[in-house]
């Protein structure tokens, strides 16, 4: 009997404990001496996913990292099971399985008045692509990040049966024939180009871009046997840089920078992502200019993680990820009132920050 009051007592005090679990994530309120790499070291043991705090704390923080102050707030999310104990962090069972949402609950914005007016369309088409992770990626949970959050976003602004997404692998056909044609109302995720510099560029000449869906950083990777410094921009004149045909180089030109306007550096520009990592390793290049994600992706696909960082100091630019709208369209401003609504709807009810912190949970925890 003492036996088994002794389990029934040790049984209790479990599911008392699990009553009262651990949250994971939270607030942080930065202190004297600290840094963005010192706090995920504190929080994550691991200081390298300073980035991921930057990311989620993108407009607060800007785009320097030592801007952060003393007294400020910091949302941190749950990665691997930390960090534990801070406030307004989510109960470590509840993070396991993402909230749903039923779809009678979800009430559309061009009903409760809150476009300017209807969608005059039978069904908005929208048009995207693989072989974008984490962001659009069949295969990873809800397709992607910012699958999941247009989904949401049209959900809420038209509801479930007002739009449809089409994946489309040939992405130079969604700017260069399906939308043009209007056979597609919507494209995503595109990057913005410096339009105020270049506003003759294609995007930024035909295209309407709806409010950022997500903001990320574009980092500077370096081989930690020959480490650069990157304090100022002049600190990467002469350098040789890496980055892949096809993916936009206005960061490497704005705000006066130059560096490929004015040939201050030397840009290689490889086929792949892969290629340009592996130029990185041979030392045939001295740094690799990418985002956070796909970089990291690479890196660890090619194991050479124990030889490649990213430069902490700074990054080259934050790139935010959009909808698209042709300007020719007729509907154009009523599609483009449709998801800067709906995006509004879903940041302002929190379905938007669920959404973001559940993906980077498990992006991070890969990395």
């Amino acid at each position: 009997m003492r036996r088994l009051l002794g389990a029934a007592t040790v049984a209790a005090s479990l599911f008392a404990g699990a009553s009262l679990a651990e949250t994971c994530g939270g607030t942080y309120t930065v202190k004297g001496g600290d840094s963005l790499s010192a706090i995920a070291d504190s929080l994550y043991k691991n200081a390298r996913l300073w980035t991921s705090i930057h990311t989620i704390n993108m407009k607060a923080v800007g785009e320097n990292p030592d801007s952060i102050r003393v007294g400020q707030k910091l949302s941190i999310t749950c990665i691997s099971g930390l960090p534990v104990g801070l406030s307004g962090g989510e109960k470590l069972a509840s993070t396991a399985k993402p909230k749903a949402v039923e779809p009678e609950a979800v009430v559309t914005r061009a009903a409760t008045g809150l476009l300017s007016s209807p969608i005059a369309l039978p069904r908005i088409k929208l048009v995207t692509g693989d072989d974008f992770a984490p962001f659009t990626q069949r295969g990873l949970m809800a397709d992607g990040l910012l699958a999941e959050v247009v989904e949401a976003a049209m959900t809420d602004a038209v509801g479930q049966d007002g739009y449809k997404t089409f994946w489309i692998n040939d992405w130079s056909s969604h700017l260069s024939a399906l939308m043009p044609e209007h056979v597609m109302e919507m494209a995503f995720p595109w990057a913005q180009p410096d339009c105020d510099s270049t506003p003759n560029e294609g995007r930024c000449a035909n295209y309407h871009f709806s409010e950022p869906m997500f903001e990320y950083l574009v980092l500077l990777f370096v081989n930690k046997s020959s480490p650069i410094p990157f304090q100022v921009d002049g600190d990467l004149e002469g350098r040789t840089l890496c980055r892949p045909e096809g993916y936009l180089t206005h960061m490497l030109d704005q705000n006066g920078r130059n560096w490929v306007a004015e040939n201050k550096v030397t840009l290689v520009q490889p086929r792949s992502v892969n290629d340009c990592f592996k130029m990185l390793s041979a030392g045939e290049v001295e740094a690799v200019v990418m985002n956070e994600f796909t970089a990291r992706d690479a890196i660890k696909a090619l194991d050479l993680s124990d030889q490649i960082e990213a430069v902490q100091s700074r990054p080259v630019s934050i790139t935010g990820l959009h909808v698209l709208v042709h300007k020719d369209h007729p509907q154009a401003d009523v599609l483009l009132t449709a998801i800067n609504s709906g995006l509004a709807g879903i940041k302002t009810n929190g379905q938007y920050g669920e959404i973001v912190n559940r993906h980077m949970s498990q992006i991070w925890a890969n990395f």
